[in-house]
């Protein structure tokens, strides 16, 4: 097993730090992280998708909380061609470590030094206006190098992207640019990851509609342009959005985005979360538990405190809905989630002890938790769950 903990900086460790650094990170609560399940998603998302569309991962908000740069090693592994961030300071992150495949910045870079910063770094950076276009100009001509780009078109996220009716005269304008080279155009959808009916239905059918303009429109460019629409929602509902390449995030990570569609392949999921039973209580009945003494038991209670709380991404709006998992049996949170703790009835399980370990969210025995049962009780999704963990919980490599 590897282990990883993030330094900030590059500051030596003090003398408390370097015994601190001695301690097994897995003394609270902390996610573990199975880069094999990452791989092998990957490769299957690639079978999936075909020789002629290319995989591009998509690991922005630090891999989706599974950390960048371990998804991006495994992901790469598995077969993909490229990887997607959302933030300059994610791609020289990746680049730092070592990575040499093309990464895009998927969001807008606004200024000079950024966009230096970017070509310094060999990062492809997102353009959406030909005011980026002109800085990425003059930068290249200064370094004496060509400056490799995507474009952005909006079909109907009404988000970042030229507006549609715009793009292929800004297309045009950018060919006039001597040191850029355009690599790609791309967009981006505003409904995939839904139930495809009335409007769902008809704002996806004009998106790619036109997406597919553009695409004849350049038509004697499509040798050398790569042409990508399709999120992991788009990729999984139809090979016909899939074009040149597609961008997948949510399912690399084991999750169906999904909800009316079965997958006939099986995703694994990447992240576990567990913690460890802090104190034991036993208590009367009518006595409450925690803040507000939401929870209240009805009999004699064994209870288990387990140190992990909002503060770590358990979302207090998760407050005696969930359940966590030890050796396959589940266990009911009660009370009001704390910042640092929660509080389990293991009433019915009476051989837990201190010290022993819970599972919050991923597979214990033939039993599992995923992240969709925590975001349909919370009335979030997916994507919001793993990006809502803290650093605070280390992230163990398995």
């Amino acid at each position: 097993m590897q282990v990883f903990m993030q330094v900030a900086g590059s500051q030596k460790l003090s003398h408390n730090n370097s015994l601190l650094a001695r301690f097994d990170p897995r003394q609270r609560a902390w996610l573990e992280v199975n880069s094999y399940a990452i791989e092998s998603n990957a490769r299957k998302l690639n079978e999936f998708i075909g020789p002629q569309c290319d995989l591009m991962a998509v690991v922005k908000a630090d891999g989706y909380g599974h950390g960048a740069e371990t998804v991006a090693k495994a992901a790469l592994l598995g077969g993909a061609k490229s990887l997607g961030v959302a933030t300059l300071q994610e791609g020289i992150e990746l680049r730092n470590a070592g990575l040499s495949c093309q990464i895009l910045v998927l969001g807008n870079l606004t200024n000079a030094n950024e966009l230096a910063a970017c070509l310094h770094s060999d990062l492809i950076p997102t353009l959406s206006t030909i005011r980026e276009a002109l800085l990425c100009e003059n930068l290249a001509e200064g370094y004496g190098k060509k400056f490799n780009v995507h474009l952005k078109v909006d079909t109907g996220m009404t988000r970042l992207g030229c507006d549609f009716s715009d793009a292929l005269q800004l297309y045009r304008s950018i060919g006039q640019l001597e040191n850029i080279h355009l690599e790609g155009i791309y967009s981006h959808l505003a409904f995939a990851d839904g139930d495809l009916k009335g409007e769902g239905a008809y704002v996806t059918e004009l998106q790619q509609s036109r997406f597919e303009i553009l695409i004849r429109e350049l038509a004697h460019e499509k040798e050398s342009l790569c042409f990508h629409l399709a999120n992991s929602a788009g990729t999984l509902r139809s090979s016909s959005l899939h074009y040149d390449m597609v961008r997948v995030g949510l399912s690399l990570y084991g999750e169906n985005p999904l909800t009316d569609y079965s997958l006939d392949f099986s995703l694994q999921q990447a992240m576990s979360v567990k913690a460890r039973v802090t104190l034991l209580r036993t208590v009367p009945a009518g006595i409450g538990v925690g803040y507000g003494h939401t929870f209240k038991t009805q009999r004699k209670t064994r209870l288990a405190v387990v140190g992990i709380g909002y503060a770590d991404g358990v979302s207090r709006g998760l407050s005696g809905k969930i359940c966590a998992l030890h050796k396959g049996n589940y266990l009911p949170q009660v009370g009001s989630i704390a910042m640092d703790q929660l509080v389990l009835d293991i009433t019915e399980n009476p051989e837990i002890q201190v010290g022993e370990i819970v599972t919050l969210l991923g597979k214990d025995g033939d039993a599992s938790i995923n992240t969709r049962t925590w975001s349909d009780i919370s009335g979030s999704i997916p994507w919001e769950v793993l990006c809502g963990f803290k650093h605070r919980l280390p992230r163990v490599v398995v």
